[in-house]
Parts: C-alpha cells; sequence; structure tokens
C-alpha cells in the first residue's frame, strides 16, 4: 500500500483523521438531540416525574458523569468504530462485548426509530397549517432517505450537518425559554422546587425517558477511525456533550413546567409545548421558528443514530459476528454504505408497520424511546463494571476508580428498578401497559442474542480468537502514542486537573 492510500484510508477503510472536536462532538450532541426534548417529549416524562421532572434529568445528568468518566478510561488509550463494544470486549471479554454490541445495535436504531416518528409526527404538524396533509409513512420514508444520503455519501457532511442544525436549534430555545421565564418574572416555583406530589417511584419512571433524552451521548466512541487527535477529542465530547446537554434540559423542564401554570392547559398532553408557550407570551413566530429548527433537530438525531449503528455493525461484521458484506466499506465515500442502508431500512420499516396499526406518532415515539433506554442502561453497567477489571489488568487501578464504577451502575439501577416496579408498592409501583413489559421484552431479546452467540461459537470455533485479535490490535495500535503523550492526554480528562484543557 503506498503512502498516499494510508494517507486517505484508515485500517478499516474508513476516512481517517477528518473530523475535528466540534464534529466529534456534533456526533454525540446529534443523537442527544437537545431540542426534541423540550420542543416535543417533555410531556413524556412530566407525565411520568410530575414536578420531580427536573430531578429526573439531575439524577441522570449525574449518573452518566459518573459512566463518562468509566468510558474516557478507554477513549483516552484506544479508538476504532466499535464504539463500547471494542473496549468491553477489551475489559469483560467477548461474551460481554457480544450482549453490549447487540444492546448498542438495539439502542441506536430505536433512538432513530423514535426520533423519525417524532420528525415525521412535527413534520406533519407544521406543514398541516398550509393545508398539506401527508401520509405518515410518505413523512417516515423522506426522513429515513434523506438521513440514509448523508450517512451513506460522507461523514463529514453528515457532522457539519449535525453541529449546524442542532447548534441553531438550541440556541433559538435558549432564546425563548428566557423570554418564557422572564414573562413569569423569574419566579421561583415552589411546587418543582419543593417536588409537591413525587414519589421516589414517580422520579426512577421518568429516569427511564430521561435516559432515552440522554441516550447516546457516548456515540462520539463510535469515529474513532475518522476523529482527529482521537485519543483527545472523544473523550472530552463524551463528557462535554453529557454535561452541557444535561445542564440544558434542566434549565429547560423547569421553566416549561413553570410556563404551563395557570394556563389551563397540561403540557402532559402537549406535542409543541414551545409553540404553545411561545404564543403565551406574545412570541407566536419564535414559536413557530423553534418548531421549523426542531424538525432539523429530529432529522440530525436521526442520522446521528444510523451512524453509530452502522459503525457497531460494520466491526461486529469484521469481527466474524455478521455476513462480512456489512464490514465492507465504499471505496470512494469511504463509509460503511452497506451497514448504513441496513439500518436505515430497519429505521424506516418499524415505525411504518406500527403506523399501518394505526398507533400514533407521538406515541410510537414514547414507546420506541422507551425500549432503547434498556440498550443504553445496559451498555453504560457493562461499561462500568469493564473500566475498574481493564484497568487492573494493566497495573493502572486505583481505588477512586472502583468508586467511580460502582457510583455509575448504581445510578443506572435507579431507572431499572423504576421500570419494573414493586408489585403493591406506591413508592415504586409497576408502571402501567406497555411500558411494563418493555424490560422483558428486552431481556428476551438479550436472552437470543446470547443464545445466537453461543451457536455461532460452537459453529465456528476460531470466532472468539479472531474478536480478541482484532481488538487487540485497535489497543496496540495506540500503545506506543499513549506511552510518549500519556500524561497530557489524560490530564486532558483527568477530573483532577479542574476539568478540560
Amino acid at each position: 500500500m503506498t503512502k498516499k492510500t494510508q494517507k486517505n484510508q484508515s485500517a478499516h477503510g474508513l476516512k481517517p483523521d477528518c473530523l475535528s472536536f466540534g464534529e466529534v462532538l456534533a456526533q454525540s450532541f446529534a443523537v442527544i438531540a437537545p431540542t426534541t426534548i423540550p420542543a416535543s417529549n417533555i410531556g413524556l416524562i412530566v407525565a411520568l416525574s410530575g414536578n420531580g421532572a427536573w430531578l429526573s434529568f439531575l439524577i441522570g445528568l449525574m449518573g452518566l458523569v459518573f459512566v463518562s468518566i468509566n468510558i474516557n478510561q478507554f477513549a483516552s488509550r484506544s479508538a476504532s468504530a466499535g464504539s463500547l463494544y471494542s473496549y468491553i470486549v477489551k475489559g469483560l471479554g467477548p461474551t460481554a462485548g457480544v450482549i453490549c454490541g447487540w444492546s448498542l445495535v438495539l439502542a441506536y436504531l430505536f433512538t432513530a426509530m423514535a426520533v423519525l416518528c417524532g420528525f415525521a409526527n412535527f413534520t406533519g404538524t407544521f406543514i398541516g397549517h398550509l393545508g398539506i396533509h401527508p401520509s405518515p409513512i410518505t413523512l417516515l420514508a423522506i426522513g429515513a432517505g434523506v438521513a440514509w444520503y448523508a450517512g451513506y455519501k460522507d461523514i463529514q457532511l453528515s457532522a457539519m450537518a449535525m453541529l449546524w442544525l442542532e447548534g441553531a436549534s438550541v440556541a433559538a430555545i435558549a432564546l425563548l425559554g428566557i423570554i418564557i421565564w422572564a414573562h413569569k418574572g423569574f419566579a421561583l416555583d415552589m411546587s418543582q422546587l419543593t417536588l409537591e406530589g413525587v414519589t421516589p417511584g414517580s422520579i426512577a419512571t421518568g429516569l427511564v425517558l430521561v435516559m432515552f433524552g440522554f441516550s447516546g451521548f457516548e456515540s462520539a466512541t463510535s469515529l474513532g477511525d475518522e476523529a482527529k487527535k482521537p485519543l483527545k477529542n472523544i473523550p472530552r465530547a463524551v463528557m462535554g456533550s453529557a454535561v452541557m446537554a444535561g445542564l440544558f434540559f434542566i434549565l429547560m423542564t423547569y421553566i416549561e413546567v413553570l410556563g404551563f401554570s395557570g394556563t389551563g392547559v397540561s403540557i402532559t398532553n402537549s406535542e409543541e409545548p414551545l409553540t404553545f408557550l411561545a404564543q403565551q407570551v406574545g412570541m407566536g413566530w419564535l414559536g413557530e421558528l423553534v418548531a421549523f429548527g426542531a424538525l432539523f433537530s429530529f432529522f440530525a438525531c436521526v442520522l446521528g443514530s444510523i451512524n453509530p449503528a452502522a459503525r457497531v455493525f460494520f466491526m461486529m461484521a469484521r469481527h466474524g459476528l455478521f455476513h462480512s458484506s456489512l464490514g465492507v466499506a465504499h471505496s470512494s465515500n469511504r463509509t460503511p454504505h452497506v451497514a448504513v442502508t441496513m439500518c436505515t431500512f430497519m429505521t424506516f420499516l418499524v415505525p411504518a408497520v406500527m403506523s399501518l396499526f394505526h398507533i400514533k406518532l407521538f406515541d410510537c415515539m414514547g414507546y420506541l424511546g422507551a425500549i432503547c433506554s434498556y440498550g443504553f442502561l445496559t451498555v453504560y453497567i457493562l461499561i462500568s463494571i469493564a473500566a475498574p477489571v481493564y484497568l487492573h489488568k494493566i497495573g493502572k487501578l486505583r481505588l477512586r476508580d472502583v468508586v467511580f464504577s460502582a457510583v455509575a451502575i448504581a445510578f443506572m439501577m435507579i431507572p431499572i428498578a423504576g421500570s419494573v416496579g414493586i408489585p403493591g408498592s406506591t413508592m415504586f409501583p409497576v408502571p402501567e401497559a406497555p411500558y411494563d413489559a418493555f424490560p422483558y421484552l428486552f431481556l428476551m431479546y438479550l436472552v437470543a442474542s446470547c443464545g445466537w452467540f453461543v451457536l455461532q461459537r460452537r459453529r465456528y470455533p476460531e470466532l472468539v480468537g479472531s474478536m480478541e485479535q482484532g481488538i487487540d490490535a485497535i489497543h496496540a495500535k495506540f500503545e506506543e502514542e499513549n506511552a510518549i503523550y500519556g500524561g497530557v492526554r489524560l490530564k486532558a480528562v483527568s477530573i483532577d486537573n479542574h476539568g478540560f484543557d
């Protein structure tokens, strides 16, 4: 291979060293899609957590900060397209890695499906004011088709689109939020601050959808082949996206719940809460602008979810876990085009079938979002277990690393407990149907995927060795750089050095 080819192609055939820190951060921000929560989904969370919705977001943020620390134990030492799948194989072995891989693809795909429903629902409502009423399936197809083109064509095109679309939307919502709060005289809402009518169970149940709100903050780890200075920029993007999105969610949740007080309208029944509040403060035009921006944010999230899902499929296929065609990169675009196409089709298919059964798009968004949360929770728990095990293997384990791991796991168990509930308990009641069935459906999915892996191991004894060899090669690639620059890089992400450099 010539030097020119090496510069234009990573070890896996993807486009190397092409994404700046801002573009890497945009990947995580796009999957979080901070615009979509205040613009559309907040009512679903308030319906579960009530006046404690802001606290559910705060607890979620605290937990994910600790999860980020555990992720960055790996991300500061190696990077690849395999995201957390590669890390967990390295820390806990192939079986745990496969559980992570299957959980990740479900999580990213169901996030894409949920947000595609949001895109179609929001688009239908928005253009309905113009007298245009396309079918839900038409809108689903348009959203999926445009996302497929961007993901298939160029990762830089995807990243730049996500960066500008999400940034503009967040800025518009923040401005509107300040205006709404000013209209209320910057009042302190004591019903929220004193958690009036809130139970621990409602906080925990709301955390399930809060996890959906935060989901994907780690997706920058899937850009290991394509990011510039990946060992520095990816850890910063992981931690930075979680913190910035969390603070934004807490503030906007408080403002919107306060804004709806005294209006006679329930936020839990509003599919466009910011549009309604903008009209209440005489800024209807800004509400329409935010709604228009939310359309692009929904789209950016669909694209941002398809990208990491395709890259996890891509890496698992290269390790022999899926058909080899999914592990092929496009010769000129240098994207995992087959995996992107398959993920896009699946993203469209499930919501389209649900629509055919006359399930409302808004309800589809809630159902699919709840299910995807279990995939992320599983992965976050696994990475928090894997981090201290991995550090012990390389002789870097400290007491605080064990504490960070334990605290992260404890935080992630809260929404799991809330989603299952305790029969007969008033503090942790069993969720209403169909949410009560979702944890068990996800458990069945994991059992089936593990059973499939066991069969694969028996049919192909060399499979595990191939996986471990591939992951070891990724980590070995960075060992020399770690030895030379490790102190500088670890300083960039260490919480002992007062934040980021």
